[in-house]
């Protein structure tokens, strides 16, 4: 029943599998950086959530952390993070070399930086995009990688993508 934001407070070190998992008035979520981990559908079916903000200490983020959060637009790492990072809202490894989670929220189009090689398991799953481009440095899709993306119309793959996942 938690209405809008949350600041998760300070000298919490996990968020555990399905912590928040249903909030469906929660708007925003601020992690603080005493936060090292973040479970399975920790914000999984949060739909109003639109925004996440993950401190510095988080080093591990569970593929299904943040699904069906259909209203995400934003999430935005410290950047101090030594194993994330976020261009624009988007969340990636510390490098910018795999593309984490596409915040499902968003619409229209996306390009894939070119620094990207890899697109983790369930990247942009359910997300209301209608294309994806993909650049040439992209080697890997993993599993589920657009997975229920109904609105998705067009995905560019180069030639130098060599494994697509199952249900990608």
């Amino acid at each position: 029943g938690r209405k809008g934001s949350y600041n998760i407070p300070s000298g919490v070190t996990k968020i555990g599998s399905s912590a928040f998992s249903c909030c469906f008035a929660l708007t925003s979520v601020t992690i603080p950086d005493s936060v090292e981990s973040i479970g399975s559908n920790a914000f999984g079916y949060c739909s109003a959530l639109t925004n996440v903000t993950i401190g510095r200490g988080v080093s591990s983020i569970d593929w299904w952390a943040f699904t069906h959060c259909t209203a995400l637009t934003s999430i935005n790492v410290d950047s101090g993070n030594g194993y994330y990072a976020s261009v624009n809202g988007v969340l990636f490894n510390k490098a910018v070399t795999e593309l984490v989670r596409f915040p499902a929220g968003r619409k229209g189009n996306y390009k894939i930086p070119n620094s990207v090689i890899s697109i983790s398991d369930n990247a942009f799953s359910w997300c209301d995009l209608t294309s994806v481009t993909i650049p040439n440095s992209v080697t890997s899709i993993s599993d589920g990688a657009f997975w229920g993306c109904q609105a998705l119309t067009s995905v560019t793959i180069p030639d130098s993508v060599t494994s697509i996942g199952k249900k990608a």
